[in-house]
């Protein structure tokens, strides 16, 4: 077997992406690696001060369905067109259901639902004209697993999940494929804010990590490396799925260690 870096994979030579939240975290990771594997990428996001070339920044909130048609038009026209679409932005939220307001309901909701919906709805005439074209949502192994704390979140997330599907159902005909990633916790600059704020940092990273079988976080890397091969052309096959990216957490269900 030759030994070729992932890098050097050319699967998105001359394809045209789009990745939202995608100047931190696993957007980022995303959208450099898509680029490193030859696509032309511009990056959808609130703050676009790190964004660095080859990637290209637009600015928007994707609550705002004019800043979003906005920006999506002036990234289609850059690009020359639109082929991956990366529903990547989002925002947590920790608690049961008595321990957010309504306000805060509809907060999570509209970022991480319908903010999805308004740059999937914006990116859909350019998506038609693809002849490759794959739209990728973050969502989150809280959408299929019961997580304590995280009522708001979860809800959300299963929304992502199901919206997903039927996305897939209809855009089938249109050439348009449609799947989600579900990242465990995975070692973002989210995460690390949670992190500070908690009374014992290290105690509380070790139970996250203690929860997933394979006893680490996710690396934004590892959740890009799924989005980038549901993206691509090279998965032509693959409509309403989603991928674990997890470790184990939502499918093992491992014996305690032996002291």
């Amino acid at each position: 077997m030759s030994d070729v870096s992932v890098h050097s994979v050319q699967d998105f030579a001359g394809l045209r992406a789009l990745v939202t939240g995608g100047a931190s975290g696993i957007g980022r990771a995303t959208a450099e690696l898509l680029a490193a594997r030859g696509a032309d990428v511009a990056v959808l996001d609130r703050d676009i001060t790190d964004v660095e070339k080859p990637l290209r920044g637009y600015a928007a909130d994707v609550t705002d369905d004019d800043a979003v048609r906005a920006a999506v038009a002036a990234a289609t026209g850059d690009l020359g067109g639109l082929d991956v679409l990366v529903n990547n932005a989002g925002i947590g939220a920790q608690g049961t259901v008595a321990d957010n307001d309504d306000a805060e309901w509809h907060r999570v909701l509209d970022v991480n639902v319908i903010g999805m919906v308004r740059v999937a709805r914006a990116a859909l005439p350019a998506l038609r004209d693809s002849e490759h074209a794959a739209i990728v949502n973050t969502c989150s192994i809280a959408a299929t697993a019961g997580l304590p704390q995280r009522a708001l979140y979860a809800a959300s997330k299963g929304a992502v999940l199901s919206l997903t599907l039927a996305m897939a159902a209809d855009h089938i005909r249109e050439g348009i494929r449609v799947n989600c990633v579900n990242p465990g916790t995975a070692d973002t600059p989210w995460v690390g804010r949670l992190l500070d704020k908690a009374a014992d940092p290290a105690a509380e990273r070790a139970a996250l990590e203690a929860r997933q079988p394979t006893g680490r976080l996710v690396s934004a890397a590892e959740v890009a490396g799924a989005i980038a091969h549901l993206a691509s052309p090279l998965s032509g096959a693959t409509t309403g799925t989603s991928v674990a990216v997890d470790g184990g957490m939502q499918g093992l269900r491992l014996r305690p260690v032996e002291q």
